[in-house]
């Protein structure tokens, strides 16, 4: 768990920054003139429920889906519309949903490929090892077929793979879905441990709004492609609307939802 962030800390450079981001899919619009910022060494939760337009919002930073609208910023530089292999070289690796890993490839095999594009070849070693520490359980399991593997270790594989590019920062898309609570407690464990040891900056979305902010610095609230809330993860906690609508009664809108449906203007 992070802890939380102190007014004496002070505030840290941004890294990446989306500006009033639409994509689309076909003639639907998935995100709605998204903003949002995640500062250096943080870790930036994007909470939603299915549909929101989460997946939608990495898929447009790592390049594999083109913004029709607005800015994405990567230290400074525009990266919008690069290919996902250029977004990748300048520090970004994604973790998609459903693991994704080869199948037919093994553990060791899966995790050199995350370092193909990496020119510092004496260095890969080294990273393997602190992937392998990271995640003990795969250590067991280097020469094993990644499809024999649960899917708790397909998302640490997911995750050690991205690792290996040797990253400045990480997206993780959903890396709860389908995993018991014992092994979502774990997989956040170590996300908190590589953000801390390593000051790696991570974007994570998530639907499992408790568990991605007892584990993150800051939030937003997606719904209908849209940014309806944001704030640091400890006052969203407290926040009767996400009380109500992500850690209880999941039937109804929160109030700044309501409010805009009454009204159909945005704040």
């Amino acid at each position: 768990m992070v802890e939380p962030q102190t007014q004496k800390e002070p505030a840290a450079e941004v890294l990446l920054e989306l500006k009033n981001v639409e994509t689309y899919y076909g003639p639907i619009m998935a995100i709605r003139g998204v903003s949002l910022a995640v500062p250096e060494g943080r870790i930036v939760a994007v909470l939603g429920a299915n549909g929101a337009g989460k997946t939608t919002i990495l898929r447009t930073i790592s390049g594999v889906m083109d913004p029709q609208k607005g800015e994405i910023l990567f230290a400074g530089e525009d990266i919008a519309r690069r290919d996902p292999d250029a977004v990748m070289r300048l520090g970004l690796s994604h973790v998609p949903e459903g693991r994704e890993v080869f199948p037919f490839l093994s553990v060791n095999e899966n995790l050199r490929m995350g370092a193909y594009s990496r020119r510092d070849r004496e260095r890969i070693a080294g990273d393997l090892e602190r992937v392998y520490d990271y995640f003990p359980a795969l250590a067991d399991r280097g020469s094993q077929q990644a499809s024999q593997l649960s899917g708790g270790e397909q998302q640490m594989l997911a995750i050690g793979r991205a690792l290996m590019a040797h990253p400045r920062m990480l997206l993780l898309d959903e890396p709860s879905l389908g995993l018991s609570p014992i092994l979502v407690h774990q997989i956040f464990e170590i996300i908190n441990r590589i953000n801390e040891e390593q000051g790696m900056t991570i974007l994570v979305v998530e639907q499992n709004a408790h568990v991605a902010l007892r584990h993150s610095h800051y939030g937003y609230v997606l719904e209908n492609g849209r940014v309806v809330m944001d704030d640091t993860c400890e006052k969203l906690e407290s926040s009767p609307d996400i009380q109500e609508f992500y850690l209880g009664m999941k039937d109804q809108m929160p109030r700044g939802v309501r409010r805009w449906k009454k009204r159909k203007t945005w704040r």
